[in-house]
């Protein structure tokens, strides 16, 4: 049987409740369960067979993401938050699901990027976005963009990003560009306010890879909201495809649509 490790942040009292909760039901069943704090420094004990249950919104559901993709792990998103677009349990599901989701190994494949630093070779980690964007406040950054060494465009901008198809929902829609189907394997290429130059979007097949060069200025690179490094003018990041998806479980449909729908609703509230 698989180890199921809960996930969640220390200040989330729900999260902690409903792992609390359920993880008594569940051992009063036979089923061994463990809780991970996700802004803990103790490195939780995981490996290939272990069920990772997501509690919180989708900030949660990242880390937790990058967690089981670590270890080839799979992963269960629960949505505690208000709308959540990459979360698609409800709490009042949850046994029902982990059950379903020990019986039945119904896997939902999600693109993610492989980010490599012309620097000192680094990679990191993405599954909704990679972002090289301005250093500091009120200045543009000048990036380069190359896709397997086929020089497109430079732009002046506030940054630039690289989004999956799970992440098309995410900064990259609020950048203006498109929703991507998360069953397509694809990146795509969206500018961040950009200066004098074409705004749309460029979608790339998920074989392809693309650089970002920094021209003039310094910049930042972001992961999935979080910053993973600097660029000094010259420097680059290639991103591709990661060789190993992550795993989320799919114990039901993802609902796009409906998720759009609410989530345009909520923010012209």
């Amino acid at each position: 049987m698989s180890q199921l490790l809960f996930s969640a942040f220390s200040n989330r009292t729900d999260a902690l409740e409903l792992a609390h909760a359920a993880g008594q039901q569940l051992e009063s069943a036979g089923i061994t369960n463990s809780l991970h704090l996700l802004d803990s420094v103790q490195a939780p004990v995981l490996d290939a067979s272990t069920l990772v249950i997501s509690l919180g919104g989708d900030g949660t559901f990242l880390k937790s993401a990058r967690l089981a993709h670590e270890y080839g792990a799979r992963v269960l998103a629960v949505n505690l938050g208000r709308l959540g677009f990459l979360l698609n349990v409800p709490p009042s599901e949850l046994i029902d699901d982990i059950n379903h989701s020990l019986a039945h190994d119904q896997i939902a494949e999600r693109l993610a990027l492989k980010i490599g630093f012309s620097k000192g070779g680094r990679e990191e980690f993405a599954l909704n976005e990679v972002v090289v964007e301005r250093a500091r406040v009120g200045h543009m950054v000048r990036v380069k963009t190359l896709i397997d060494g086929d020089e497109f465009l430079t732009y002046s901008a506030d940054g630039v990003m690289v989004a999956t198809p799970t992440g098309s929902t995410g900064y990259n829609f609020s950048a203006g560009g498109p929703v991507v189907d998360a069953n397509l394997p694809v990146m795509i290429v969206t500018p961040i306010a950009p200066h004098f130059t074409i705004d749309r979007s460029i979608v790339v097949a998920g074989e392809k890879v693309v650089r970002l060069e920094v021209a003039d200025k310094p910049a930042v690179v972001v992961a999935d909201g979080c910053p993973i490094g600097e660029l000094e003018p010259g420097q680059s990041i290639e991103v591709r495809r990661s060789p190993t998806p992550v795993r989320v479980v799919a114990t039901r449909s993802f609902e796009l649509g409906f998720r759009l729908r609410e989530g345009l609703r909520e923010g012209h509230a």
